[in-house]
């Protein structure tokens, strides 16, 4: 959407606000510095970086509440769950929401007038139409241009290919659970100092987070990145199922939805007002504290 801003095909955009966890691949911060330098600034349209705080220093800090990622859980009783997802929220869309009332003149906690709103672009295409929802504040009104152009996944890759970002890299956190097989295999072939800090995270949180375990809570688990339950430095990332091996080959279109997500992980990564997951989730773990 900002490249098709910049070049005009849509109207220019006052602004363009990326939400920085503070534990993306190094890949997307590049691509970040690539998208300002080669597309922004000659467009005349600022990037804004936002922030809450890093989610990976937060995870681990006995001081700090941690909003909780959706960690997969291997009950005591052998039952595997899954933490509640309040990541996104605290990570993504709080900053998004404070940085547009500054813009607006009238930050937290001063109250904006009736009619006083901003319009904003959100990223989902063709492909997830159901998911194009209205923002929760009066002070936010969403639109969806790329549904609104018609616009596919595979448009969006077309063009961006033209443009020379074939590569563009998901913005999603480094460690997040929702990295299907193919990502965990990425990281730990292309970057080993990233793969031995998610792999050093997630022994960090097998038992909980630090604030939960400081203050008593009862533990009822252990706590995992990779979906197998297993310790990700162990897990089955190079094990490619029957039904993996199908999600590889899209080409024929024959692929399900939950065999693409085993290998691909979840597709849109973790933007704001698109996380999703699947699985049910419990609240009595004792990682959100």
């Amino acid at each position: 959407m900002l490249a098709l801003s910049a070049e005009g095909a849509l109207p220019k955009v006052d602004y363009a606000i990326f939400a920085d966890t503070g534990w993306e691949p190094r890949a997307v911060y590049d691509h970040l510095e690539r998208l300002e330098n080669e597309i922004a600034e000659p467009a005349g349209i600022p990037l804004l970086r936002v922030t809450s705080g890093n989610i990976r220093k937060d995870a681990i800090d006995p001081d700090h509440r941690f909003a909780s990622m959706p960690l997969y859980i291997l009950n005591q009783d052998g039952k595997p769950g899954m933490t509640r997802r309040q990541c996104t929220g605290e990570y993504k869309i709080k900053p998004i929401k404070k940085k547009v009332r500054e813009l607006l003149g009238y930050p937290y906690p001063a109250r904006i007038p009736k009619g006083i709103f901003v319009e904003q672009w959100v990223g989902i295409s063709t492909d997830e139409f159901h998911r194009a929802k209205d923002a929760d504040v009066k002070y936010m009104r969403n639109r969806h241009p790329l549904i609104d152009m018609g616009w596919s996944r595979a448009d969006c890759v077309r063009y961006l290919t033209t443009l020379g970002l074939a590569d563009t890299p998901k913005s999603s956190c480094l460690g997040c659970p929702y990295h299907g097989n193919a990502q965990w295999r990425h990281i730990r072939d292309n970057s080993p100092s990233e793969w031995a800090d998610v792999v050093a995270f997630d022994a960090a949180i097998r038992k909980g987070n630090a604030r939960a375990n400081a203050t008593g809570n009862r533990l009822l688990g252990e706590a995992f990145l990779h979906r197998s339950r297993i310790p990700l430095d162990q897990a089955p990332i190079d094990h490619v199922t029957a039904a993996e091996w199908a999600a590889l080959q899209q080409e024929i279109g024959t692929e399900s939805p939950h065999s693409e997500e085993l290998e691909q992980g979840v597709i849109d990564g973790c933007s704001p007002w698109a996380c999703r997951g699947s699985e049910i989730t419990q609240d009595d773990f004792g990682l959100a504290s």
